[in-house]
C-alpha cells in the first residue's frame, strides 16, 4: 500500500486545539499507512547545552501561536470515506523517539495536589536512545516506553474549536500509557474523513501522570487508518496484543470508573456472548480498572480485561 509522511511544521500544525473545520493537511485511503512527526513544548522548555533540537520545532516557535493552552498537535489526517457513525481503526506501528531529550514540570495550582508545590519546576531530561533510557537527576535510568499522549479525530461540529487538554469521545489527551507500538485505538467518527491527529509525545509515564507532565518529547508514529462500518463504538476502546481496554473520561473520578465498567460490559457480551450478570462477575473476578491520568480537567479511567478469558 502507498506509503505516507506527515512532517511537523507551522503548517501541518495545530497548537492547542482540535477544530472539526480544520482543512485535512494529508488524505489517504482506508488501509494505508502513515508515519507521523510530532514535537512537544514552548520556547521555555528548550533545553541548554549539547542537545539536538529538532528545526521543525523552532520554526513552529517562530511562526506560530498558542491559539489555546494545550498540545502542539500535528494533522489532521483524513481518511478516504470515513463518515460519523463509522469507526476509525488506528493501528499504531510503531512509535520512535525523535529527539535526545525530554522535559517535565510541576506547576502551581496544576496537577493532582495543585497546592503542595509553591515553585514551578522545570527538568531537562536527557534521553539515551541506544540504551532506551531516561538519566534522572538523582541517578536512576529509567527505563522508556514511548507512546502519544494525544491521540484523536476531529470533535463532533457542534462543540467548535476545543482545546486539546480534556479527553472526550473523540479521544485527545487520554493520556494512556498503554498505548504503545503494537496496540490498536478505535475512535468514533464525527466527521468526514476523521481527521486524526496526534502529539504529546511521552517518553514513559505512570499510571496518573500526577505532577502534570510526563516526559514530553518529540515521536515518530507509524500508523495504519482503517475505516470500520461494522464495530458503532460511541466512545474510544482500545487492544494491546493481550488485552481489551475500555475507556471513561469525566471531571468525577467515579463516573470515569462507571463509563469504562458499563463499556467493559458491552463489550464481553459482544466478544464472549455472556449475559450482563455474567460479565459484570468476570470484571469482578478478573477485570483491572486503572487511573488513566488525574489532572487533565476530565480524568480518566481505563478497564483491562484479558483477551483469554473471552476465549471459548
Amino acid at each position: 500500500m502507498p506509503h505516507h509522511h506527515l512532517r511537523a511544521s507551522s503548517r501541518s500544525c495545530a497548537w492547542g486545539y482540535f477544530d472539526p473545520e480544520r482543512e485535512a493537511r494529508l488524505v489517504v485511503d482506508s488501509g494505508e499507512t502513515v508515519v507521523i512527526d510530532t514535537v512537544s513544548g514552548g520556547p521555555e522548555v528548550l533545553p541548554e547545552g549539547d542537545f539536538t533540537i529538532p528545526e521543525e520545532l523552532l520554526e513552529i516557535h517562530r511562526n506560530s501561536r498558542m491559539e489555546m493552552p494545550g498540545h502542539i498537535l500535528t494533522g489532521p489526517v483524513a481518511v478516504r470515506g470515513a463518515r460519523p457513525g463509522d469507526v476509525l481503526e488506528v493501528r499504531i506501528k510503531a512509535v520512535e523517539l525523535r529527539q535526545d531529550w525530554g522535559y517535565n514540570v510541576i506547576r502551581p495550582l496544576a496537577g493532582t495536589l495543585p497546592y503542595d508545590f509553591t515553585e514551578k519546576r522545570l527538568l531537562n531530561i536527557p534521553l539515551d536512545r541506544e540504551a532506551n533510557v531516561a538519566r534522572l537527576p538523582w541517578g536512576l535510568r529509567l527505563p522508556l516506553a514511548p507512546f502519544f499522549g494525544v491521540m484523536g479525530v476531529a470533535p463532533p461540529a457542534h462543540w467548535g474549536r476545543i482545546s486539546s487538554i480534556m479527553p472526550r469521545a473523540h479521544a485527545g489527551n487520554i493520556d494512556n500509557k498503554e498505548l504503545v507500538a503494537g496496540t490498536t485505538l478505535f475512535l468514533p467518527v464525527f466527521n468526514e474523513g476523521a481527521l486524526f491527529s496526534c502529539g504529546d509525545g511521552h517518553g514513559a509515564q505512570g499510571d496518573g501522570e500526577v505532577c502534570i507532565t510526563a516526559i514530553e518529547t518529540a515521536l515518530r508514529g507509524t500508523f495504519e487508518f482503517i475505516v470500520r462500518r461494522d464495530l458503532g463504538y460511541a466512545y474510544p476502546r482500545a487492544e494491546t496484543p493481550t488485552h481489551y481496554i475500555t475507556m471513561g473520561m469525566d471531571p468525577d473520578l467515579d463516573q470515569c470508573a462507571v463509563m469504562a465498567l458499563r463499556d467493559m460490559l458491552d463489550l464481553i457480551q459482544e466478544k464472549g456472548g455472556l449475559s450482563r450478570q455474567d460479565a459484570y462477575t468476570l470484571c469482578s473476578l478478573a477485570g483491572d480498572l486503572r487511573i488513566t491520568q488525574t489532572v487533565n480537567g476530565c480524568k480518566g479511567v481505563h478497564m483491562m480485561l484479558a483477551k483469554s478469558l473471552l476465549q471459548a
